[in-house]
């Protein structure tokens, strides 16, 4: 987060422009998509005017059997398509009937990327209305097994890959990707992959799948998305010996050579795509995403959703959720197990919150905050050996070895698991936090569901029906004492895509803190008394599209109040403006 990235970087603020990082491009929408509406004719463009053969082999534009006599006609296609003509909605009816008969999610998984290289506007289509079932297909917790797998089940290249072998001529690399206007690049390591580890080059399916969410939730167009994976190598054994492994198969780089190439990579995308393109870092392991984001915010537009959109979703969660738990969120006691890139940047962002309602310095407000690491709580006495993200969480107390203990010390009255450590909310755990509060709020984030730090029918059972429980990975509803409990899921597709749409739409150049605070009060708005009720704190996923938009808005607006944003004049009504920009998924007509 910024205050702590202060420490961390040479002190400047994303608000201290450096005229010489300023200069450059930005996006345009040439051929009018962001605005064009769906009645609007459109010619098939590609290289050149695409027919017959070739368009049906074109995702972007082909339709498939809902090609119309007309278009038939005009396009060569005659022949080449059964003659019936299909609509759109009967495609999807039948594909979601097929896409249900298979029993593992995996195979749905194939069966969603199959469709996202035949035709992109059906695959989204069905995403956005039927988001619900298939979130957990495209993204976590499938995406998880597909990374795993990714050599095995590897069908066609989707995104750049740029290796060690590319160093020095990034650039060129960049210019063979087709589209031009990019907006939004999603790019990874691979080296933490959810809370698998090392996944190397296979991590591709995680900036594959944030980008078809940019898209379906936010309303990113799919061309303005490129996904990117740096493989630096890996050091996951199993992989190196795989025979069916994608990357490179050496240690990985560290040091000076991972430091050059990264260099490179972020020189270029802004050489290539101008100023205004935000650049998403992904699953990078700890070490190396702190760095990279104080490294790059005062002179990119970078966003880390590990650090930063984790903590913005868990922070709507929280202030949601004080209309259950009662009080502000400067009367709670936060106790965090884990305190990686997740952890610390909900920390901060919550720190950040308080302070600003309460006017306190955040030096104060992080006192309220504690993190518990592998080795115990953080505390002022093990500051020296603490790495520098960790030191501004380490408070006076004496030592205290394990999560259970810590409860009992320091008397939470919200637990947040970010640890990527499957069951370690154990009963004694919730137990002892139940015995403190009468309504405990208990988040356990970590990905995928097998690392969840327990699951909502643990919670809701060892603490008696009373937890207000939500989770990283999705959980079934659960039923107790004649009551059914509905787990909200605290998942970042809430806050990454809406923000995105923000930054896109204002122009801005740069994230600063209070952009992700105005995504967290958006979010935590959406949250209905219908849904109170049913014990959710975050709102449904099936109205996720006018939630983006409002969140788009939110963070436009505080980009232009920051004085960051570029698309001028600003619009009157920024939530309808970001609904008119939208990605539509319904078929166009050709000419």
């Amino acid at each position: 987060m910024e205050s702590t990235l202060k420490e961390i970087g040479d002190g400047g603020s994303v608000l201290d422009l450096d005229p010489k990082a300023t200069v450059g491009g930005g996006v345009e929408d040439i051929y009018g998509e962001d605005c064009a509406t769906e009645e609007q004719l459109v010619t098939p463009w590609t290289f050149s005017v695409a027919s017959g053969y070739s368009l049906l082999r074109d995702p972007h534009h082909n339709k498939g059997l809902a090609f119309t006599e007309k278009e038939r006609d005009a396009h060569y296609l005659r022949g080449l398509l059964p003659p019936a003509i299909v609509t759109q909605q009967l495609q999807e009816k039948k594909l979601m009937q097929n896409i249900r008969q298979y029993q593992l999610p995996l195979q749905k998984f194939i069966a969603m990327m199959e469709l996202q290289e035949r035709n992109e506007r059906l695959f989204y289509k069905l995403l956005v209305d039927n988001v619900e079932e298939l979130l957990p297909v495209v993204y976590t917790p499938t995406v998880g097994e597909a990374c795993q797998k990714y050599g095995s089940i590897f069908r066609r290249p989707q995104g750049l890959y740029i290796s060690l072998k590319e160093k020095g001529k990034i650039l060129e690399v960049l210019k063979n990707w087709p589209q031009r206007s990019i907006q939004v690049i999603v790019v990874t390591d691979g080296e933490r992959i959810l809370g698998l580890g090392d996944l190397g080059c296979q991590g591709m399916g995680i900036p594959v799948g944030k980008l078809s969410l940019y898209t379906a939730l936010g309303g990113v167009r799919p061309s303005a998305c490129l996904p990117i994976t740096i493989d630096v190598g890996t050091n996951n054994e199993k992989l190196l010996n795989d025979e069916f492994y994608i990357g490179l198969k050496q240690r990985r780089a560290t040091g000076e050579e991972y430091y050059e190439l990264l260099d490179e990579f972020m020189t270029a995308v802004k050489q290539n795509y101008g100023e205004k393109v935000l650049i998403q870092f992904e699953d990078f392991a700890n070490h190396n995403a702190f760095e990279l984001l104080a490294k790059y915010r005062t002179t990119h537009l970078v966003f880390n959703d590990d650090i930063q959109g984790t903590a913005a979703v868990v922070l709507a969660g929280a202030v949601s959720a004080l209309k259950l738990i009662g009080g502000t969120l400067a009367d709670h006691t936060f106790l965090f197990l884990g305190a990686g890139e997740a952890g610390t940047g909900i920390a901060e962002l919550i720190a950040l919150e308080v302070s600003k309602q309460t006017k306190a310095p955040v030096e104060e407000t992080r006192k309220k905050i504690w993190l518990v690491d592998s080795k115990g709580l953080i505390v002022h006495s093990r500051k020296d050996s603490l790495q520098h993200f960790k030191k501004p969480w380490a408070h006076e107390h004496e030592p205290v070895k394990d999560l259970l203990s810590a409860v009992k010390a320091i008397k939470p009255t919200v637990l947040i698991g970010s640890s990527g450590v499957g069951r370690t909310f154990t009963k004694e755990v919730v137990e002892a936090v139940s015995s403190i509060n009468e309504k405990p709020l208990i988040m356990a984030l970590s990905n995928p569901t097998s690392q969840s730090e327990c699951t909502a029918e643990e919670a809701y059972t060892w603490s008696e029906g009373r937890a207000i429980f939500a989770s990283g990975s999705p959980f079934d509803p659960f039923e107790y004492n004649g009551k059914t409990f509905v787990p909200g899921q605290s998942n970042n597709a809430y806050i990454f895509p809406g923000f995105g749409l923000g930054v896109v739409i204002s122009g801005a150049i740069r994230v600063h803190d209070d952009m992700l605070l105005a995504a967290s009060e958006a979010l935590a708005a959406q949250v209905s008394e219908e849904n109170y009720d049913k014990g959710l704190i975050y709102p449904p996923f099936t109205n996720i599209r006018k939630i983006s938009a409002n969140i788009a808005a939110n963070v436009a607006a505080k980009a232009y109040e920051l004085g960051l944003a570029t698309r001028l004049p600003r619009p009157a009504d920024l939530v309808k403006y970001a609904e008119s920009c939208m990605y539509s998924p319904v078929y166009r007509t050709y000419r």
